[in-house]
């Protein structure tokens, strides 16, 4: 099987992944369009997108793929689930594995407990989809093994009754963005927004960055350009990072309390635009 990871995606540090694109485990064949997007990390899904009666055929499909020059992250099925300790036993040796996701998290321990089951550093990504996991994800931001949080909007939805409004999720969203900074954890993965695209998935991609999330699940490799565009450094930011670097390495006087705080900024705009590509674009 070929290697077709996206080699600048491959390259960048899963902490300052953008864009989440989730891969269907159910064929085989959504494997390589998905790697070879511009998809910042990649999961292929053996959780929500394949039937009870075909998780193991999901399971060797991606095992396969894993060991035969693909490299991805995988979302496995909850702790609570038959299917949970098969997963992970099936991909404890899989060389490819960047990390899991974990789905239905809700408890500290079931992170701690899926990563014990893997190699160690295996890093693992808890999903919130409920109104118990997100109560209790300042202990599971803190919990051994855990890499990052991520909102799973729609079952949360389901979970709590609450409409897709960014009013109403507005809650769910900060709490995970401050779970993650309490836990000291780069920034939480937001929600997908199925079927956007153009100024609607721009204004998706808004809402994220305004709440303080750093990265956005995805459905389609055709939203990966838009979401990675959405969350990166903005170019009136980087043009003023810019500004104030170049005014400070001249020798700029230290003015009032706040030149610091804005150096800071800056410097933090500038290492996450390098890092994209776009600093000296």
């Amino acid at each position: 099987m070929a290697v077709f990871r996206n080699a600048r995606a491959a390259a960048l540090p899963a902490k300052l992944s953008r864009s989440w694109l989730l891969a269907s485990a159910a064929d085989e064949k959504n494997f390589a369009p998905a790697l070879a997007s511009e998809a910042d990390s990649v999961i292929f899904d053996m959780e929500a997108a394949v039937p009870d009666d075909q998780k193991a055929e999901a399971q060797d499909r991606v095992v396969e793929a894993l060991s035969t020059g693909m490299t991805a992250w995988v979302r496995v099925n909850g702790r609570d689930t038959e299917f949970w300790a098969e997963d992970l036993a099936a991909l404890s040796k899989a060389p490819g594995l960047r990390g899991v996701m974990l789905a239905m998290t809700e408890h500290p321990e079931q992170v701690t407990y899926t990563a014990m089951r893997l190699r160690a550093g295996i890093p693992v990504l808890a999903l919130i989809e409920s109104a118990v996991g997100l109560e209790n994800s300042v202990e599971i931001a803190k919990a051994p093994g855990t890499f990052r949080l991520a909102f799973g909007t729609n079952d949360f939805r389901k979970d709590t009754g609450v409409s897709e409004d960014p009013m109403a999720l507005a809650y769910a969203r900060s709490k995970l963005v401050v779970a993650s900074r309490v836990g000291q954890l780069p920034g939480a993965i937001d929600g997908p927004s199925g079927g956007l695209e153009g100024k609607a998935l721009a204004d998706a991609c808004a809402v994220t960055q305004k709440m303080g999330m750093t990265g956005k699940l995805m459905l389609s490799p055709a939203q990966a350009v838009d979401v990675n565009k959405g969350l990166s450094p903005q170019q009136d930011e980087i043009m003023w990072a810019h500004e104030m670097l170049d005014a400070h390495a001249a020798g700029a006087k230290v003015g009032d309390g706040s030149y610091l705080p804005r150096l800071a900024r800056a410097q933090k705009i500038a290492d996450l635009a390098d890092s994209y590509g776009l600093w000296n674009a």
